[in-house]
């Protein structure tokens, strides 16, 4: 999947923009209740199931390195939509697996949430 912005033409059609945006546009997964053992290889091979995976990320604790056991998925939208439907509750390594639509990150004060 290409990376930074592409321009279309000024004189773009309406369907031209749609199709672009859907070949180029992905959307993200969150995906909990994983085994603590999953690799990000086993996460892509997984969500391939339903459709081509363009990114996949187990997220790990700073300080020792361990999965935390969610991590996220990218894909298109068509796909996106049919690994949700088709994986989120399902077993995973003996854990129930939550696959939704990944919610904005927000925004945290700096230092963390220290309150003295």
């Amino acid at each position: 999947m290409p990376t930074g912005f592409f321009l279309l033409e000024r004189s773009a059609c309406p369907e031209t923009i749609y199709l672009y945006t859907q070949k180029f546009m992905a959307k993200k997964l969150f995906v909990g209740g994983l085994p603590y053992s999953t690799t990000e290889n086993e996460l892509t091979d997984l969500f391939a199931q339903a459709g081509a995976v363009d990114s996949a990320v187990i997220i790990k604790d700073k300080m020792t390195g361990e999965s935390k056991g969610f991590g996220f998925i990218e894909m298109n939208d068509e796909d996106a939509e049919k690994a949700i439907s088709t994986l989120d509750g399902t077993d995973f390594g003996g854990r129930k697996l939550t696959v939704n639509e990944a919610r904005p990150r927000e925004e945290r004060r700096p230092g963390g949430d220290r309150r003295y």
